[in-house]
């Protein structure tokens, strides 16, 4: 995901696609916003008195592919003995306590997404956009004005209007799964094509072209995963030249999804055209591993924990509760970078100011001084803070709501059709990538459905 958001219009432009009527203008920079001299973080300093830098087995490995199936343990030691944990290899550091990382998260003018969300430096010159920014790599006042004007678009009404056709899809799913046998892989058969259809469908791509909107959708989050987006740039390029033709399509022939939405609030100009297209490619890279991610997650979780499965049999109205502490225990975003904008001081040590640090989503939804002494354990009744899987602040999940009603709807059905299925999780595999935690394959039974 975050890797191939930072791709602008002009890199689509570069990619030499044909049958387009304009191209994506470039939109201005966003400036860093500086703050005072050496702050320190109100959270830690309500949480705790500052402490000395603690030596000692703490240390933090950037995960990927297998290094995802387990990093709990890695997380525990970092919360409990190095909450400000310097990594020397990339000079970057990492905050790992619900607290810190929910005040980090708050506070953009101290936290800055303005130099990218990866925890190397330099990206906007490596990716060629240092005269542009997508929405994800800019801070307030910038990205509210962005924000509120595309959330316009984003209404409850609109996510609410595609529940009947996931339900269809995800069933239409099921069917074929019971047809394949033990063994299939649910994340190719199902896990995978749901976010991509839902993202097509609230988007308004119509069905004849489903077919070349999945292959964008793919080769962009394979680059991503890859660490190389550049590698997704015809893909890019394809689906901006489609998406500009949309656009057009939709001022003379509105139709009823967001496309639309947008082309009736925005005026005929170039700057609205950047705004719908980049509105477009953050779906379809924001939207679609971190689904995957969740959903592959949560059935790895109910096949480990019968009980709590056949409490959602028995009580399916329990299902919204038990999708936000699947999302708190999943976190399919698992870390995303800030760039201090001033000396800051966390734990009694010093940040300087352009370092980057890394906001650990993962470590801090499993931290027991937030979510008790249970908190690695699945529990449908949890009364606790605000997960953040969608982090938190200015810079919320965009689709959380729509993410919510995919899993919600896709758990019911898988739930309703096969209640004692199961996973291998031994048996899967985890996807490349430093950020997004997904299944890239995971073996599915059906059991006695």
């Amino acid at each position: 995901m975050m890797w191939v958001l930072q791709l602008t219009c002009k890199s689509a432009r570069d990619a030499g696609r044909s049958g387009r009527r304009r191209a994506p203008p470039s939109a201005p920079a966003s400036p860093l916003t500086l703050v005072p001299h050496s702050r320190t973080l109100p959270a830690m300093a309500a949480q705790e008195a500052p402490q000395a830098p603690v030596s000692g087995p703490a240390a933090f490995t950037p995960c990927a592919g297998e290094g995802w199936r387990a990093p709990w343990d890695m997380y525990a030691a970092l919360r409990d003995r190095d909450p400000l944990h310097h990594v020397d290899d990339g000079d970057y550091w990492v905050l790992s306590r619900y607290a810190d990382v929910l005040a980090a998260a708050r506070d953009t003018e101290r936290f800055s997404s303005a130099g990218g969300l990866t925890f190397t430096y330099g990206e906007r010159e490596r990716l060629g956009i240092t005269d542009a920014a997508p929405m994800v790599m800019l801070d307030p006042p910038e990205h509210t004005d962005f924000r509120r004007l595309i959330t316009r678009g984003y209404t409850p009404r609109r996510v609410a209007a595609i529940e009947p056709d996931v339900r269809a899809f995800v069933r239409d799913r099921l069917d074929r799964i019971a047809g394949l046998g033990a063994g299939c892989d649910i994340v190719a058969e199902l896990f995978k094509p749901l976010p991509s259809f839902v993202v097509g469908r609230y988007l308004g791509v119509p069905e004849a072209d489903r077919g070349r909107f999945d292959g964008w959708t793919h080769a962009i989050v394979e680059a991503n995963a890859l660490g190389d987006p550049l590698a997704a740039v015809e893909a890019v390029g394809g689906l901006f030249g489609y998406f500009t033709e949309l656009v057009a399509r939709r001022r003379a022939e509105p139709a009823d999804d967001t496309v639309s939405d947008l082309v009736r609030l925005l005026p005929d100009d170039d700057t609205a055209l950047l705004r719908i297209l980049g509105f477009a490619f953050t779906m379809v890279a924001g939207g679609n591993d971190t689904t995957t991610g969740l959903l592959g997650g949560a059935a790895e979780l109910l096949t480990a924990d019968p009980d709590r499965r056949r409490a959602l049999l028995d009580s399916p109205a329990r299902l919204p509760a038990a999708v936000e502490e699947l999302l708190r225990l999943t976190s399919p975003v698992q870390c995303l970078a800030r760039t201090v904008t001033a000396d800051t001081t966390l734990h009694g040590r010093t940040v300087p100011a352009g370092r980057k640090v890394l906001l650990l989503y993962g470590a801090a939804n499993r931290d027991p001084r937030a979510f008790g002494p249970d908190a690695d354990r699945l529990d449908l009744t949890r009364d606790g803070p605000q997960h953040l899987a969608f982090t938190h602040g200015p810079h919320h999940c965009l689709g959380a709501a729509a993410a919510r009603l995919v899993a919600r709807v896709a758990l019911a059905e898988l739930l309703a059709r096969f209640p004692d299925f199961a996973v291998d999780a031994a048996g899967g595999t985890f996807a490349d990538g430093h950020y997004v935690r997904r299944y890239a394959t995971l073996p599915f039974v059906t059991g006695r459905g």
